[in-house]
């Protein structure tokens, strides 16, 4: 070998092996049996390697708490249902009006099977780009995995939309596959909508009203989930009753519940639901049925 090809060999060795003591090490293998939930966290920044990190206290709902979200309950729980049995099943959009019960709801799944296996990673909109990396890292176990995305919008051009886009064109909704993604959202399509957008759209000559390629880019990635679960505002009624469900499991007797009422009517158009139960009797609680 010419010999200044291999002392500058030797020096670009040594620098590599400098460099590779300043990289941080790698991740530790997660500890699966320390919960039934994950955070998937970078500590170092941007560029770091991530990791999951177990969630030691786990904000826990039961599915018989939910009230007034019938519909939305039963399609979730026979989607999870179908998956945790390695059947086809669906990615979930939930969306709608905050405080209604999105991520509530999805919490309360995880309580229901987790006996069954199921397993959820919370994921944060800026951590999306990683998750190709983070569906391998579970492929081969044998639990089934929710890639949760609570409260999920994007401006555009963010790098977490593409990547999200690409998961759900893949597989991993495949029988099979073990991963699905639940995500929520208070934008129907995930993306800011302009009235400007609304002059994109063609009128046809027979009628029809078509959207311009701005509007179908932004509602092609809501578009790939397989399900859209939508929730809605709580008329008055169905606003008392889930107040008086979580008094009652907050053991409030049945007359104290009833003197709240009024209460509760104060709170109504202003208020989430966990305000307007901390309104009416004087317990201080985790957010229970909202976002």
């Amino acid at each position: 070998m010419n010999p200044s090809l291999e002392t500058l060999l030797n020096r670009a060795e040594q620098v590599l092996a400098r460099l590779e003591a300043l990289l941080p090490p790698p991740p530790a293998p997660p500890d699966w049996a320390a919960s039934t939930a994950f955070r998937y966290r970078k500590r170092g920044g941007r560029g770091s390697a991530g990791a999951l990190e177990p969630v030691r206290h786990i904000s826990r709902v039961a599915l018989a708490d939910l009230k007034e979200v019938e519909p939305q309950k039963e399609r979730l729980v026979r989607n999870t249902h179908q998956f945790v049995l390695g059947r086809r099943a669906n990615n979930v959009l939930l969306t709608g009006a905050r405080g209604t019960g999105k991520s509530s709801l999805v919490k309360a799944v995880l309580d229901a099977f987790a006996p069954q296996g199921l397993r959820l990673i919370e994921v944060d909109k800026g951590d999306l780009v990683d998750l190709p990396d983070l569906v391998e890292l579970v492929a081969a176990r044998p639990e089934r995995f929710i890639v949760f995305c609570d409260d999920l919008s994007f401006d555009a051009g963010e790098p977490g939309y593409k990547a999200l886009k690409s998961v759900l064109d893949g597989s991993v909704a495949a029988a099979g596959d073990n991963v699905l993604i639940y995500a929520t959202s208070n934008r129907r399509h995930l993306l800011p909508e302009t009235m400007q957008e609304n002059l994109s759209y063609r009128h046809t000559e027979d009628g029809e009203v078509h959207p311009g390629e701005a509007v179908e880019e932004k509602i092609s990635l809501s578009e790939r989930f397989g399900l859209w679960l939508s929730f809605y505002p709580f008329s008055q009624a169905e606003y008392l009753a889930i107040v008086a469900q979580w008094l009652r499991a907050f053991g409030v007797a049945e007359q104290a519940i009833d003197a709240a009422r009024a209460a509760a009517r104060r709170c109504h158009s202003r208020a989430t639901i966990t305000i307007s139960v901390r309104a009416v009797s004087g317990i201080t609680t985790q957010r229970i049925a909202s976002e």
